[in-house]
């Protein structure tokens, strides 16, 4: 049986992101998929820029990815850590790709900026525009995001829309969160689950401490520790 794990919104947290690669190493995927997002609101988006790079196999820009070099002056903290290589890398990341499994065509993608925010309470209609490439390619029969930072599993008339929630700052519940696919090559069954990894908040919340000058530094502790987002 091939198992295929599919991750993303890392945002700087590196705690988090070690408890996701620990519940990795034990299920011992065949392949990995980032979904985007490897960047922004934490305090070492370098190192979970360069985590992705290194375990992922495949990735796709998030809208954190792109947006830095857009807002170069309310991102200059960032830009400052992660250095133009990084950027430069960030940068030529796609924006939607593919993979099938046990007979499944599922298109991935971050969210914004190619698509909407896709959330689990979206009508139907809305989830299925998602199964449609915007490069020409034959509309997908499910669609695979992230963005939202809340998984979830919607079957739908003609495929499946899933999310993988965040690894490094995830919403409602403040755990790292990541899909696991496992199936076959052609038709098959496939077996999706929500991989829920707790890890060690605090932790997390002092690391940024340790970082002067980080902006939104209170805002980022707070969900990291309660999974509740400051307005």
């Amino acid at each position: 049986m091939k198992k295929i794990v599919v991750l993303a919104d890392l945002h700087g947290n590196m705690t988090a992101t070690k408890a996701m690669e620990q519940e990795i190493d034990r299920i011992s995927p065949d392949d990995i998929w980032f979904l985007g997002d490897a960047v922004g609101k934490g305090p070492e988006s370098d190192q979970t820029c360069d985590w992705a790079r290194t375990h992922c196999r495949h990735w796709i820009a998030g809208n954190w990815d792109r947006v830095l070099t857009q807002f170069p002056d309310y991102n200059a903290w960032y830009i400052r850590q992660l250095g133009q290589e990084r950027i430069d890398w960030l940068n030529s990341l796609p924006l939607e790709d593919e993979l099938e499994i046990s007979g499944i065509r599922f298109r991935l993608v971050h969210g914004r900026f190619l698509d909407p925010l896709y959330l689990s309470f979206d009508p139907d209609e809305k989830l299925r525009e998602g199964f449609k490439f915007h490069d020409g390619r034959p509309e997908a029969n499910g669609l695979i995001c992230a963005d939202s930072h809340r998984p979830f599993i919607r079957p739908l008339e003609g495929g499946y829309a899933l999310n993988t929630g965040s690894v490094g700052n995830n919403l409602s519940l403040p755990r790292a969160h990541a899909l696991l696919l496992e199936g076959e090559d052609g038709p098959a069954p496939l077996r999706i689950t929500i991989l829920s990894v707790p890890y060690d908040n605090r932790e997390a919340a002092e690391t940024a401490e340790k970082y002067p000058g980080m902006p939104k530094k209170e805002a980022y502790q707070n969900e990291v520790m309660t999974g509740s987002y400051s307005r």
